[in-house]
């Protein structure tokens, strides 16, 4: 299990790649672990461009030239958990709010205007204010104008969320933070997310429950990228073998400042993106990689084309931020503040296609449990 991995040995691992190693790996149609630790090793810094190319080409191939736009809809800031890095955390004196259904109407109407089909609600983990009943009516009010309903909320029971997949929700998205156990704990100091395994079992009853696509991923800063990035693609085969009914989409989001003020443990420059984007891509050829308004706008351009396939754009990240874009109470600092008409240009001057709707429930079979 992904779980159950020991760390020093895989600093060891990532440690003792040579030339030699990358090689093989860049020899292989698709890498093995070994390969995967090669790719993601201080020894392939020389061949990003050789990664980069075989990346580009192997998402064409796969997905065509085209970059799904979705955008975040933040339904709460309110949350139980203390962690060390999270503008949302509880002890932290932030404007609390949870929008009622009415409220998540205005800001998903604001969102349709301006093209999305796709939306991600997202909250922080207090179940007294976003439980299943407040879900499923949520879920109700988008539905119909929305192609795509995704959560990212604090873990649920399976049989919670083979609700939530009967009410029209179609994606769960979880991220382990980091996958690091060791790690972890010096991050989250109190609350339910302070239990490492929970995550993962909560993720796999997701899977069982029939989400159309699972979405996981680590926060870069908290640990060493290089054997965070490994655990990603490792639980990403893990998850595609499982559940291969479901897409599995990858996001290697990096920390950005919000209310803590936490300043990152482990630095992630742009080229260590660039390195983790291509080796997961050459890794898991056909997962969705996921790229957000936590990064620039100049390098998020130069990454379209090289392994990216879904983009969020014009972002908030506190409940009703798009009517009230100076509301405070966010959960971090956006980097990429352009407007969503903007990043689709820009894609299209690239050569790609920014595609709004991808997906029909209509023409969706009825989920099947695992």
């Amino acid at each position: 299990m992904v779980r159950q991995v020991d760390f020093a040995e895989l600093r060891r691992r990532l440690e003792r790649c040579g030339p030699r190693d990358v090689e093989r790996a860049l020899d292989a149609d698709t890498p093995d672990e070994a390969g995967l630790i090669a790719l993601l090793s201080a020894a392939a810094v020389p061949y990003l461009e050789t990664m980069a190319q075989r990346s580009a080409a192997l998402t064409e191939r796969r997905f065509g030239k085209v970059i799904q736009l979705y955008a975040p809809l933040y339904l709460s800031n309110e949350c139980v958990n203390k962690c060390t890095y999270c503008g949302f955390s509880h002890e932290l004196d932030i404007p609390r709010v949870t929008l009622t259904p009415a409220q998540v109407l205005a800001e998903s109407e604001i969102l349709y205007q301006e093209g999305f089909r796709h939306v991600l609600l997202v909250s922080g983990e207090d179940r007294r204010h976003v439980n299943l009943p407040y879900l499923i009516e949520v879920v109700g009010v988008l539905r119909e104008r929305f192609a795509s309903v995704a959560i990212e909320i604090q873990p649920l029971p399976r049989g919670d969320y083979v609700q939530l997949v009967e009410a029209g929700v179609d994606g769960l998205v979880m991220y382990q933070e980091a996958y690091d156990p060791e790690r972890y704990l010096q991050y989250h100091l109190a609350g339910p997310k302070r239990n490492y395994p929970q995550r993962f079992e909560y993720l796999e009853g997701g899977g069982e429950a029939g989400f159309r696509s699972l979405g996981i991923g680590s926060l870069l800063g908290l640990a060493d990228w290089r054997g965070e990035a490994v655990m990603v693609a490792l639980h990403g085969r893990y998850l595609a073998r499982r559940f291969w009914r479901s897409r599995v989409a990858l996001s290697f989001p990096r920390i950005r400042g919000n209310a803590h003020q936490y300043s990152p443990d482990f630095q992630v420059g742009d080229r260590d993106l660039v390195q983790m984007l291509c080796a997961l891509r050459l890794a898991l050829p056909d997962a969705e990689l996921v790229l957000s308004t936590r990064e620039p706008a100049r390098l998020r351009d130069r990454l379209i084309g090289l392994g990216v396939t879904r983009m969020s754009a014009g972002s908030r990240t506190n409940p009703g931020g798009y009517s009230s874009p100076t509301a405070g109470g966010e959960q971090f600092d956006i980097e990429d503040t352009r407007p969503p008409a903007e990043v689709a240009a820009v894609i299209e001057r690239r050569g790609f296609e920014p595609v709004w709707k991808d997906f029909d429930r209509e023409f969706t079979p009825e989920p099947a449990l695992h």
